[in-house]
This record gives C-alpha cells, structure tokens and sequence, in this order.
C-alpha cells in the first residue's frame, strides 16, 4: 500500500482543527490490472474516528455563525452512531452540551464513546431503526423548540457542504486531478452529495457510484436503503450521481474482511464503498485508464463491545 498525504498541523489549538487533511491509501492488490489504480480516503484519521467528523464541525460551525446555536442551547440530533461521536467530540471541544437520539440496538461501543464525551442519550424505539429516531427528535424539538440547537443531519445543507469544501478538494489535490470516479456508500448522503458536486465541478466527466444496501433488512449499519426509507432532503442526485450500485450485506462484510487481512482494519460500510469500487475498477474497459477513489468512513473496532465505561466497574 502506499499513502498520499496533504500538510496537516504539526500543532493545534482545538482537536477540531484537526479534522481533515486525510490521507488516501493505495489499494494496490485490489487493483484489476496496471493502468487502474485504486484508492481509499482513510476517514478513521480524523480526531473523532470517522469521517462524520467533518458534517458535525461544519453544522455547528454555520449553527454559530447563523445565531441559531448559543451555549444555551443543548445540541440535539439523531444517530446511529458515528454522527453522534462526532458531535459530542465537537461540542465538548467548543463547550456546548449534546443530546443524541439513538435506536436502543446501536452498538454499545458507540454509546459509551458517546457518554464519555458527557453526552445524554435518549433511546427510540429499536424497532423503527434510524427512521424512528428522526422521528422521536422531531418531537423533542417541536415540543421545546427553544431549547434545542437541531442541526438536522439529513436536511441540513452544511453536511454537503463540509464535503464540498473538504473532501472533494482533497481527492481532486491528492490525486493531481487524475481521479476518474468517486465511489461512496449513502446514508445521511452528505458525503457523496458534497464530494460529488465539488469534484463534477472540477471536471464533468468524472463519474459519482452511491452505494447502498440491495434490501431493507441488511447488515450494513451506517448505510440507508433509499427505497424503504425516509429519503434525506439533502439527497439531490440528479446531476451528480451517475451510477446507483445496490450492494449486498455478504460482498460488504467479506471485502471488508480481506482488508482486515491486508491490514486495514474497517467497518462493514467501508466494506461496501470497497467491493463497490473494485467493482467499478473491473468495469473499466481494457486499454482505459482510470484513478477510482473511494472512502473509509471509520474503523472496525467501532463495531466492538467494548469494556465498560464506568468509574464504579467491578471486575
């Protein structure tokens, strides 16, 4: 494997200056044949373990900006998990107080992660997935509107937006301009929503593949299978996406597998943009070239049960 690294701060005043400036690793073994080359943005190295990091700085940077956050206010949103680390990493690093709601089965790595950060989690229904969660914030905040700072992942502009600024122009820098597609797994679609505006910006013909589950009961936590699912106001693909590519949970778990035998230990959405972008690499016809870039949104040992977090724990 080999690393393309942009200039990061040797020091920083906040752990949140240190969000993005990722680096994209090389996946040479996944690679079809010489003139195709392969590439994954290693989102695990932002400050908070995943490339939500970026949205949840953007949304509370703009939320100050626009007067609608004070420290009066408790930062409140829904999550499934890595969305909900990042904004208690964030608002504990710039002073404000988060409340997440969560479906009751998310993984307890992730509430513990969260609850150390001095996050209050409020749990729906695990029945309802993600969707029941959107829904129970919307009540919360209907009901005490003047209490709450709702970002809104799924409807809120500065979650492309932080893609757009961020990520786009990283890949299109990292790769001397030389990608020719950009692979991403969907599920808030911020991601590939900002990246992929930015980099059809820089270059029309570069082609945007979304990912997604192949069916609604799956096993790829992170990811929405658009079909059976509140569709995100921030999802606009006409013009950007070119290629919707279903996924199924096995292909996802196994890639992911294979690159933890490589050394890239990574959760199973990560798993999915792989196989997605190998893929694509296959596709490409013979005597093309062609830079496919995808993005690992977080490690695998987010998937853990962890030890308990607790001062009082007896072994």
């Amino acid at each position: 494997m080999s690393v393309v690294r942009l200039p990061r701060n040797e020091s920083a005043e906040s752990i949140v200056d240190l969000i993005g400036g990722t680096p994209l690793i090389r996946l040479g073994k996944l690679e079809p044949r010489p003139g195709v080359e392969i590439y994954a943005k290693a989102e695990f190295c932002n400050p908070g373990g995943s490339v939500k990091d970026r949205a949840a700085l953007q949304m509370i940077k703009d939320g100050v900006a626009a007067g609608a956050l004070t420290h009066d206010k408790i930062i409140i949103d829904s999550t499934s998990g890595n969305t909900g680390v990042a904004y208690s990493m964030v608002g504990a690093a710039l002073g404000y107080r988060v409340a997440l709601v969560m479906p009751a089965n998310v993984s307890a790595a992730r509430k513990q992660i969260t609850t150390a950060y001095g996050t209050e989690i409020i749990y729906s229904s695990e029945l309802e997935g993600s969707d029941g969660a959107i829904r129970l914030v919307r009540e919360l905040v209907d009901k005490d509107p003047d209490k709450y700072f709702y970002p809104d992942q799924y409807s809120n502009l500065s979650n492309p937006r932080a893609h757009y600024l961020g990520t786009g122009r990283e890949i299109w820098e990292q790769t001397g301009g030389r990608v020719t597609h950009f692979v991403a797994g969907i599920g808030t679609t911020g991601t590939i929503m900002g990246t992929g505006r930015r980099l059809k910006e820089y270059d029309r013909r570069i082609q945007i593949v979304s990912i997604e589950p192949d069916d609604s009961l799956h096993g790829l936590e992170g990811l929405k299978h658009l079909p059976s699912s509140l569709v995100p106001a921030i999802w606009q693909p006409e013009g950007i996406v070119d290629v919707r590519m279903p996924m199924p949970t096995d292909e996802a778990w196994d890639t992911a597998e294979a690159l933890g035998h490589a050394g890239l230990f990574v959760g199973h959405s990560a798993g999915a943009a792989v196989a997605g972008a190998v893929r694509v690499a296959k596709s490409i016809p013979a005597g093309e070239r062609a830079v496919v870039v995808t993005l690992l949104p977080d490690r695998g040992d987010r998937y853990f049960v962890p030890l308990k977090w607790e001062k009082q724990y007896e072994w």
